[in-house]
This record gives structure tokens, sequence and C-alpha cells, in this order.
């Protein structure tokens, strides 16, 4: 982000010719639509800040007793309700006790584990899990593994990530307009106490600023009841339920939603003294005591609020989370300066045309401290949450961060131009014609309505007593030349004109990028992405190998009951492998057998024997496919042979897989 009316000295180059400002502002409006549909078309879901990064039994394993319990580990923080994580057998039904998960914390292992029904049939299980980062984000997922052998299941894997659907859709739009609701809330009154205190008076600025505490109060309130059914059931009709609302106050995030009404109250009082007895204040001495009390009251509640949203997401989790807090503090204060600002600015520079230079160049300071804290403190949050090079361009908060990025350097180039238009403004001296002054700034009890002499229209008082609607059509026809006439003057300022149309298109830039930072807050951050996965590859993906080979000679001591079993497993790792068997007779020729068995032991770990029956391809060859191996080590693998009814007998012989 850069400062947007910065002032320029040297030379300037002449005024364009003014375009119309609805000309400008449907151009902007296709600009924010095209990166909207860009940035929602492509981002997808909003992945979660926890990530599942073990478990014990593993996904796909097959082990050959069932254990007594299931371990989920995690890479930070989670909280979890009683029924968070569920086991459920292949007819669908419950395979755990139903207790909450017990902690098996330690150290820095974040792990938890539910315990199940003894006397466990085989067959496939499926693990379903849903918790709450510690950031205060949903995630969820499952994973299967099987007892004895893999089976038919009727459970379907949930595909719907957690805080989705109609109640996700619902909790993100708030969570957008409280954004928006504070940086015009902050930036606004910011704006008028440090830029224009004479704006305390004017109404189109009153009318912004509280619309954002509006706009932040109904959000926040919005959010506090989606909560429960955001987390949780994903219902909307859950929003309005009692004892869902009673939990959600228990949370961290619960806190800060009350922190943050609580704190909008106190910015009610501040809001009501701003905008009646200060912009009512005669006296100098008196208003310049009151100017500082504002400006110390509005920034406590305006830290206070901003820290709410610390509190409870990114900055309150991951490293260095103490440092983290207060500079997330300064870089929200320092976004809502800026932006609410600039909102503030195009308002009154629309609205009050008598908005001076003076008024614009302290903005102009005040946006240039905002861009130097934004730098400092959006350095140190990058650093924090994507940490690599390859993590900025290979996960997807790394890619929205570039989006971020791009987005600032187009506001870059526009603030260009309104450098050189608030120059030619200072140049100009900035005094904005009497005559256009807007009548919602001017003092109670006059009128700045009255029609320039070329606008004039006849005295309609004779009309009045005779045709009463004819007096009020005249009336209409004489405002509409009076507006006609304020418009002409007010466009005939080209300096003014150019910095509305630059600081118009800086804002819907700024809208578009508050789009891109609201959804990069409900993004996992790159740094946790690319460590999850770490974690999870070396905790699940198969050790490297390759294709392994053994022969193993047998007699069944039957007639031709000698010969020789060649098998080959690939790709020899945890997970699933493909099985081949060839027999070959005592003469060295393929055999036919009745039958061929395999059992597979890791007597290390007390798993198996696990069985595998191959199916007969040819004469003397059998496979097996999906061949599953839970984990890596030193297996026994038996072979059992029949040459005949009565007469069979089973190899074995140790083999390294993994």
């Amino acid at each position: 982000m850069t400062a947007t009316t910065a002032p320029h000295f040297g030379p300037t180059p002449s005024a364009p010719a003014i375009r119309r400002p609805l000309a400008a502002a449907a151009l902007l409006a296709a600009l924010v639509g095209t990166v909207f549909a860009l940035l929602l078309g492509g981002a997808g879901p909003a992945s979660a800040h926890a990530a599942l990064t073990g478990s014990d039994p593993q996904d796909g394993a097959v082990v050959a007793t069932a254990p007594k319990e299931v371990t989920l580990t995690f890479s930070e923080q989670v909280a979890l309700g009683e029924d968070s994580i569920r086991i459920l057998d292949p007819d669908g039904k419950r395979a755990d006790t139903g207790a909450a998960p017990r902690d098996l914390q330690s150290g820095s292992t974040v792990k938890y584990g539910v315990s199940l029904h003894a006397g466990l049939p085989d067959g496939t299980y499926t693990v379903a899990w849903q918790a709450v980062s510690a950031d205060s984000h949903p995630v969820s997922g499952a994973f299967t593994f099987s007892v004895g052998a893999p089976s038919k299941t009727t459970v379907a894997l949930p595909t719907d990530q957690a805080g989705g659907g109609l109640v996700g859709t619902l909790y993100d739009i708030a969570r957008y307009a409280a954004y928006a609701g504070f940086i015009l809330l902050a930036g606004g009154s910011a704006f008028v106490l440090a830029c224009w205190q004479r704006g305390a008076g004017a109404r189109p600025l009153q009318r912004l600023v509280v619309r954002g505490w509006t706009t932040l109060t109904v959000a926040t309130l919005a959010m506090l009841l989606l909560r429960s059914p955001y987390t949780g059931s994903g219902k909307l009709a859950d929003a309005f339920d009692l004892d869902g609302l009673k939990a959600v106050l228990d949370t961290k995030p619960g806190a800060a939603l009350v922190s943050r009404l609580l704190l909008l109250g106190a910015s009610a009082l501040f809001i009501a003294v701003l905008f009646g007895a200060y912009a009512k204040r005669e006296d100098e001495r008196e208003k310049k005591d009151l100017t500082f009390g504002l400006a110390i009251g509005g920034t406590v509640i305006a830290a206070g609020i901003a820290g709410t949203w610390a509190l409870a997401e990114h900055a309150s989790t991951g490293i260095q989370p103490g440092i983290a807090m207060p500079v997330d503090v300064l870089h929200l204060l320092a976004v809502a300066a800026w932006l609410g600002g600039l909102t503030a600015l195009l308002v009154a520079l629309y609205r009050t045309p008598d908005i001076g230079a003076t008024a614009v160049r302290r903005f102009s300071g005040i946006a240039f401290g905002s861009v130097v804290v934004l730098a400092a403190t959006g350095i140190y949050q990058s650093w924090r949450q994507v940490g690599t090079w390859s993590a900025l361009t290979g996960t997807g908060y790394g890619q929205l961060l570039l989006v971020k990025v791009a987005l600032v350097a187009v506001l870059i180039a526009i603030a260009w131009f309104s450098r050189r238009w608030t120059a030619r403004l200072i140049a100009g001296g900035g005094a904005a014609p009497a005559e256009i002054q807007d009548e919602e700034t001017a003092p109670a009890g006059t009128s700045t309505t009255e029609t320039p002499k070329s606008a004039e229209v006849p005295d309609t008082s004779g009309a009045t007593a005779e045709d009463p609607a004819r007096a009020a059509q005249l009336a209409r026809q004489q405002a509409a030349v009076a507006t006609a006439e304020k418009k002409r003057i007010r466009d005939a300022d080209p300096e003014r004109s150019g910095l509305r149309r630059s600081v118009l298109a800086e804002v819907g830039v700024a809208v578009a990028l508050l789009a891109v930072t609201t959804v990069l807050t409900s993004t996992e951050p790159a740094r946790t992405e690319e460590e999850a996965a770490r974690a999870s590859t070396s905790a699940s993906a198969p050790a490297a190998g390759g294709p392994v080979e053994m022969k193993l000679p047998f007699d069944t001591g039957g007639e031709n009951g000698r010969g020789t079993v060649r098998m080959e497993i690939t790709p020899a790792r945890t997970g699933a492998n493909e099985l081949h068997l060839w027999v070959d007779g005592s003469d060295g020729k393929p055999m036919d057998v009745p039958e061929v068995k395999v059992a597979f032991t890791l007597e290390s770990k007390d798993i198996g024997p696990l069985p595998v029956v191959p199916a007969r391809l040819t004469e003397g060859h059998w496979s097996a496919d999906g061949v599953q191996i839970p984990m890596a080590g030193n297996w026994k693998v038996a072979v059992t042979v029949r040459t005949s009814d009565i007469d069979q007998t089973t190899i074995d012989k140790n083999m390294k897989i993994g």
C-alpha cells in the first residue's frame, strides 16, 4: 500500500480533459468486478489452519487385530468437542465408546486419542474428525483403516470442508463487512480529527462514520450468532441455539467478539461527542483540548477493537505470537487510517466541495506515515506466514499474497496521478467557490442553495396562489437549474475534478485489496501448510524402495511335490503393493498347483499375519494387487503351496520392506 496524495513539487502537466464521474465509476466497477471474479473463481475454499499430520492406525493401513484406541496428531493446537472424533464400522455404526477425546499431548506434539469397543470384527473402519484451529478457523477430514483385510463399507467419506456451505458464506461476508466497517469508523474519525476538523459538522462525513459503526456492529453480532454452526453443524437454524451460543462465549473467538461489542458501545459515545459537542464548539482553545482528548480516547478504542482480531486469528498462533499480535494491531490501525481516510477524502471531494488544500495536504502526511507502518508490519507478517520462496508460489496463501502485491502495484500507479493533482491543487490555493458549498455543511439556519443569477427562473409566487401544481413544477425546475449550475461550477475546477477521479479509482482498488486481505485471513498460512505437508509425508508416505525378489524352495512330500517359488513384490514400500508368484517344478518348468497362499508378519511390532490370496493368471503364475503393508520393517513372508488334496507345505523367509 502507498500514500495516495503525497505532495509533489515541480513541473506538472496540463490537466487532461475532464470525464464524467459516472463513467469513471463504471470503469472502476468493472475493474473491481474483474478482480473479484478472478479472486473468487481461482481461490477455492479456504484451507484449514491446523492439519492432521499423523494417525495410528495410519490412513489405509491394514492391522491384524483391532486397536484399543485411535490417535490423531495435529500440526498445531486444536479445540475438540465430545463428538469431534467418530469411528464408524463398515455398517456405519459407532465403533468408538463415545467418550470425549483424550488429550495425549507431550511437549510440542498435539495428539488426541479415542477409545474403541472391544472385539471389533474385521473390515474397513472410517475415522471422521472435526476441530477448531487455534486461530479460530474450523478444520475437518476423514480417513480409513482396516482390521484383518479391507472390506466394503457403507460409510461415505465427507467431501465438504468445515466452515463451508451457506453458513460459511454468510460468515465470510460478515467478516468482510466487519473489516470494512472498522476501516470506515476508525479512518473516517481520524480524518476528521487530524485533517479537517470542520468536517465534524458535515453530514456526509457523519453518515460515513455512523454507517461504519453500524456495519461493524451488525457484522459482529452476525458472527457471534453464526459462530456455533460455522464451527459445528453447518446448519443455519442452529444460529439461535442458546446452548451453542453459550459454548461459543466460552471460547477465545467468542470472548473476542463480545469484547468488540463492548468497545463498540464506547465508540458510540465517542461518535456522539465528535459530531455533537465537538462540532458545535466555537472557542479555539477549548476545541484544541477536546481534540486532544478525543484523539487519545479514539486511539485507545480503535486499538482495542483491532486487538479483537489479533486475539483470535493468525497473529495469536504460530511463531512469535507475543510480537505478532501488537504488530497486527499496528497493521490494522494503519490500514484503517489510510483506507478509511481515503474514503472520507473521496466523500468530502464529492459531497463537500469546500474542503481545502490544507486538509488534503494533512491527509498526505497521514497516508505516508500509514504506508511506512504498513510496509514494516507487512514485511514481518509475510515472513512469519510464508517463510520460504517455494511457499510463496506453491501454496494458496502465497499465491493470494502475490495477488495482493499486484493490486498494491496498481494502487501505486494510480497514486502517482493523485500526487500530481494534489500538487496542482496546492499550487492553485485550493479554494472552493463559495456558491458550490454543500448545504449539508452549512451552519444551521443558513441557506446555500441560492440560485446563481445566470440560472434564475421566473418568480412563481403568483402561480402559487392560482395553480399549486404549476408552482410545484416551476419549483422543481428551479432546483434542477440550481443543481446543474453548481455542478458546472464544480466541474470547472480541473484540479479538484482530477483529484476526485484518481481518489475514486484508488478507493475501488482498495475495496478489491480488502477482499483479498479478508480471504488471506481465512486461508492456511503458507508456512503452516508446508510444515504440515512435510510432517504428513514423513508420517505416512511410503519409504523409498524398489522391487524385492526372493526364491523359496519347497517340498510337499508327495508325488511331484518339489519345486521353487519365485516371488516379487513391487514397490516394496508401505501402502499398496503388487505381488507376483511363479511356481517352478524340479525341472525348472512352470508348475501348476491347486493353491498358493501368502502371509506377512512383522514380529517386532506384533503385526500379522496379514493373509494374501493371490489369483492364478496362467500356468505357474499367480498375482495379487493392493497388498497393504502398514509400516516399514523386516517382514516374515510365509508362502503355503499345496500340490495335491493332502500334500502341502509352508516355507518362510524374511524380507525387508520400506
